[in-house]
């Protein structure tokens, strides 16, 4: 469920793009489309948003986003480098000009060492930049760390665009 401070973050994200007459795409693992599904929310947000990745497996990401295999063995789908090759796969497969990656751990399962649940890496590429990727660890169960994910996605694309 998304609720109305996620959806109220949606709509000013969408008018910085509209501002900023960018188009945008994501690239969602943990977050299953949560990021998407709230800037669709909005009527009009088409003028905007080119489409989502909902890349769960790694086999999606290698197939859909062109992630390396032997990146995802090396290390791993949650980690910077994974995020990174994410965002600039959905960038690169959408022709949007920025796109936001979310890979990350939202439990309750899923730990390793040095890879805690609630672990989540984003990564935002905005065409003709150098790719950025940041971590966070949010607490909580399921629902709450893909709801806490999807609001700094949602904070990194209001960011990028300008605002």
């Amino acid at each position: 469920m998304i609720d109305a401070e996620t959806l109220a973050r949606a709509a000013r994200v969408l008018d910085a793009l509209r501002r900023a007459r960018l188009r945008v795409a994501t690239a969602e693992s943990c977050t299953g489309g949560l990021v998407t599904a709230a800037l669709t929310h909005h009527p009009g947000s088409s003028d905007c948003v080119l489409g989502g990745f909902v890349t769960y497996s790694n086999e999606m990401k290698h197939a859909v986003l062109g992630v390396e295999t032997a990146l995802l063995e090396q290390v791993g789908a949650v980690s910077a480098e994974v995020a990174a090759a994410m965002a600039e796969g959905a960038l690169f497969r959408s022709r949007a000009d920025l796109a936001v990656s979310i890979t990350g751990i939202a439990g309750p399962g899923g730990a390793t060492a040095g890879k805690p649940v609630g672990l989540v890496w984003f990564g935002i590429a905005v065409r003709g930049q150098s790719t950025e990727t940041v971590h966070k660890i949010f607490p909580g169960d399921r629902a709450s760390v893909r709801a806490q994910a999807v609001g700094q996605a949602l904070s990194m694309l209001e960011t990028a665009s300008g605002s």
